[in-house]
């Protein structure tokens, strides 16, 4: 196999796997950074699905979740967070799980933060039609 060929390879391999998890957005990841930065996309998709995503040490419901506390303890990543929680219900995750991720992270992150967070998962629960969350 080329180089050429394990690349394509991998970014397959990361663009089935993203599909699969964000009910069909993957297409819309790459196209995004098209005219900007065509390797940040190639990245995303090869190495943080292709690679770390795709790797069975943790089903995608639990790395969702780790990836909602790191993005909630962040801050500044509404974006890649509406995004993260939406992949996070697409892979079985329930929205009082979401919602407990996020009250745990405002112990360790601050309230602030833990607000925004909740804030956008308000919004994918409201445009999913999931509110109120209940089995609280």
């Amino acid at each position: 196999m080329t180089e050429h060929e394990d690349r394509q390879a991998r970014f397959d391999r990361g663009m089935a796997l993203l599909d699969e998890v964000s009910g069909g957005s993957g297409p819309a990841v790459v196209e995004s950074l098209q005219d900007v930065s065509p390797e940040l996309a190639y990245q995303v998709v090869a190495w943080g699905y292709g690679e770390i995503y795709s790797r069975p040490q943790l089903v995608p419901r639990d790395r969702q979740l780790v990836t909602i506390g790191i993005l909630t303890a962040l801050g500044g990543c509404e974006p890649q967070l509406r995004v993260h929680i939406e992949t996070a219900l697409n892979v079985g995750v329930t929205p009082a799980e979401i919602v407990e991720a996020l009250l745990q992270s405002a112990g360790y992150c601050g309230f602030p933060r833990a607000l925004n967070a909740t804030n956008v998962a308000k919004e994918v629960f409201a445009e999913r039609g999931l509110l109120p969350v209940t089995d609280m």
